[in-house]
Order: C-alpha cells, then structure tokens, then sequence
C-alpha cells in the first residue's frame, strides 16, 4: 500500500464523526475549590463549605445556548476528590454538604431539557480518597465512580481524562489502569468519546486557545498514549517509545513527513480547550478579566475554523450561578455567529467545477450532509462562484467529506478584482471545517483552487457569506 493509500484509509468513527459535528461546547469547573480560591484542591476540604445557594441549572443552560454551544462537560470530581453527586463509595460529596442536592443530576436533566448534550469529567487523581496509591483497590474505587456517572444520568457524549497524577492522603502515587476505564466506557456509553488521556479526542497541547497551522486528525497510533506517558514515566524505557518521541504540542503530528515511516495511523481528532477567564475555577478579582469577544472569536476561527473543536470553561460563583460578565460574553459569542454566518450566497451563484468528475451536479457542493460527496477528477481542481453583481463576503467556509478521511493539503482562493482573479487567502489543512475570514472583500466571483492533495478532494459543503 502506498503512503497516500495509507493515509486515506484512515476515517472517523461514527462517535468521533458525531463529536466533531459538535464544534464548540462548554465545560464548567465547580468544586469546593469554588468556595476556597484554590486551583487545585488538597483533598482536606471541609463537605460544609459547599453550599451554592441559589444554583440553578437553567441558568447555565441558557447561557451556554445563548452562545451557540452544543455540549455541557461538568467537572464531577476534580482532583480535590469532593463529588457533586452522592456517590455510594466515598463520604466526601455533595449529599453531606449543607447543599445535599445532586447537581450531577439537576445538570444532565437541564442539558436533556434544552437539547445539549452532557458529559462528565472525572479526575482520577483523588487526593482524598484513603485507596489512592494502592493499585487495584483504587482502580475499583475509580471504576465504581466511573459506574455511577455513566449509569445513573443518561446518555453521555464525553467522558474527559487529564493525566494529571500525583500524591493520595497516603503520600502514594497511582498507576491508572486506563484499558480498564476505557472499556468500562465502552461497555456502558459506546458513543462516547474519551477526550484527552483517551482514544478519541486529543488534547491540542495548550490551554491557551493556540492552534496549529496545519490540524490534522490523522497521527500516529502512539500519539493517544502521549498525555498517558507523561504521568507513568517509567514506560519510557519500552522499545516503541525510543521513537521520535511525541508532544501534544509538536507543530507537526500529520504531515507526509512526519508520518512516512509510522506504521500504525490512526484517526484522533483535536480538541482546543480554554477558559472564558485566566481561572478554570471562579475567583472574584477575576471578574474584570473576562476574554474579550474579538480574543474568544480569534479561539474560535483557529479551532472551529481549522479542524478542531473549541471546549469553552465558564466557572460558576459560589452563588451557583454565572456571574454576569461572563453571561453577557457568551451571549455576544451568540450574537457575533448568527449575524457572520446568517446569510449563505454560494448558492445564489452560478457554480463552475473545473477538474471534477462529470454526471455530478455542482449543487451538492452546497449539499451540508455526509450523505453525498462531489469529488474531484484528479488532485487538483478548483470551484469558481460567480454572481450577477459584486457581493460583500465576510467568511467562506469549505469542508471536506471526512468519511473518505482528510485529503487537501493546499488551498489557494482567488476573487476577481478589476477584472482579474487575484490571491486573497491561502492555506493547509481542510478537514471537518475550515472558515476563512475575508475582511468584508467586495467581489463579482470567487475561485478556490485545491492545489496539493493526498488524493482527489471531496468536498461536502462550501458557504459564501455575507460580510
């Protein structure tokens, strides 16, 4: 098989196709380290300084729809150990707060009522847990934990690991058993997808919103164990990872280059995560550093826009609820892409498709589905739109067929000024979305030529938008 063989063999599953389609959702950091300041919680933390009392979940789901989200990640237990649902393994939860409801609970049914999907982060570093340290005994503590959350509150579409491992209250470290959890998940939500330290989704290598140039979601194999490999350093002397060694951050997991001599490839999407604030926890003298909209839309172009999706942190007080600064953003995020991606005039164009296969009709170019794809004669081929009188253009989108896995390399896009076709944006990597900000460019036709590709591009969906 030759290399592009290889590399276009390489395709989502269907949870990982559906997770992608998601594109941008919240997480929601909210702990006892709420209520103390803290970061990261020591384990010590008194269950009577939780007490949130005006929480209501709505507000958060309002919120997060107001901004156009489509997911909700709650930290059910953060490293601190302390649940937010009574779990029967552990005294260190919500139930012997003075609060005692099970916010677990009241979210997955507000994300259920609202029609946004739910997911769980369970840390498993738990430095309150007395098992911590001592191998299985706390894999099965970890597990019923992980039992209890994919059981008891619907379907779950993520289920978010960091490798974040150190001390327990025993002074101990523990080993996860990771294949462990992962087929626990498996069994109990097949269509979730395990973010992170995890199979599915990969982490982006930063918490700053950064991106890279080129985002592809074909790596190696070996890239899901990077963030695993960290924390179980004595791995490092098995002969698969004497290497080139991996980074989460590497500008570079997915060029012909760096995977020419990689024997295992497989299909591991990125994931951009960031805070609406410099905390991942609430803290009041953050209030006035909430993200501005133009920094929060940079995030989202790079990682919406460039094949990746974008997971949001808004923390909640210890009211409960968002604080007001933070709603009123999320609600601009919401304002901004309605207006930017409100009116598509692709369609109102007459459509030239030079290169590419006859007997396919050009409209399903414009076709937003899986269902049809409009492939390319060769390499490279380019699509030419054109309309009657000139048109202000603020965004062009272009995605590719992922099902037939990532194929363009290279892109140029021409539009035709003073009666010539002239270069006004270029770039890599397509993949599930790509969305090209066109600073309000005036123009009578617009070309996107595929310049380098693995193999004939398949293209499912371009979008010309009003400026």
């Amino acid at each position: 098989m030759t290399l592009t063989e290889r590399l276009t063999s390489v395709v989502p599953h269907k949870r990982q196709l559906d997770f992608q389609e998601l594109e941008f959702y919240a997480f929601v950091h909210f702990t006892v380290n709420t209520f103390t300041g803290n970061e990261w919680g020591d384990g010590h933390e008194d269950e009577a300084i939780f007490n949130p009392v005006l929480f209501n979940a709505e507000q958060w789901l309002e919120a997060i729809k107001s901004a156009g989200m489509k997911g909700l990640i709650l930290t059910c237990k953060h490293h601190d150990g302390f649940c937010l649902w009574p779990s029967k393994v552990t005294t260190h939860t919500v139930e012997h707060s003075p609060f005692k409801r099970d916010i677990v609970g009241e979210v997955a049914a507000a994300c259920k009522k609202h029609g946004i999907k739910f997911g769980v982060y369970l840390s498993p570093w738990d430095r309150n847990a007395s098992v911590y340290g001592q191998g299985k005994a706390y894999d099965d503590f970890f597990v019923a934990q992980l039992t209890e959350l994919l059981t008891g509150y619907g379907d779950v579409f993520s289920v978010w690991f960091d490798g974040a491992c150190g001390e327990g209250p025993n002074g101990k470290k523990q080993y996860y058993d990771w294949d462990r959890y992962y087929s626990v998940i498996r069994q109990l939500q097949p269509n979730a997808c395990i973010n992170v330290c995890g199979p599915d989704i990969r982490w982006c290598g930063n918490e700053a919103g950064y991106t890279r140039e080129a985002e592809w979601s074909v790596v190696p194999a070996r890239t899901r164990d990077t963030e695993k490999i960290m924390e179980n350093s004595q791995q490092e002397d098995n002969e698969e990872f004497r290497q080139r060694k991996i980074h989460a951050w590497d500008s570079d997991l997915g060029s012909r280059e760096i995977l020419k001599d990689e024997t295992d490839l497989v299909w591991y999407p990125a994931e951009v995560n960031t805070s609406i604030r410099p905390g991942w926890f609430y803290h009041d003298y953050e209030d006035d550093k909430v993200r501005t909209l133009d920094d929060l839309m940079h995030v989202y172009y790079n990682s919406v826009g460039g094949n990746a999706t974008f997971l949001l942190n808004i923390p909640p007080m210890p009211t409960g609820l968002f604080h007001e600064n933070d709603v009123k953003r999320l609600a601009e995020i919401g304002e901004y892409l309605n207006k930017a991606f409100a009116n598509n005039i692709a369609s109102d164009a007459e459509i030239s498709a030079d290169s590419f296969k006859e007997g396919n009709e050009p409209d399903k170019l414009l076709t937003d589905t899986y269902d049809t794809c409009y492939f390319a004669e060769n390499k490279t081929a380019a699509l030419t739109f054109k309309w009657a009188e000139a048109k202000s253009i603020g965004h062009i989108v272009i995605k590719e067929n992922i099902l037939y896995s990532q194929r363009v390399e290279r892109y140029v896009i021409e539009a035709e000024i003073d009666g010539e076709y002239t270069e006004i944006a270029k770039g890599t990597v397509i993949g599930h979305k790509k969305i090209i900000k066109t600073d309000d460019l005036v123009t009578s036709s617009l070309r996107i030529k595929f310049i380098e590709t693995r193999a004939q591009p398949a293209i499912s969906f371009v979008g010309i938008y009003t400026a």
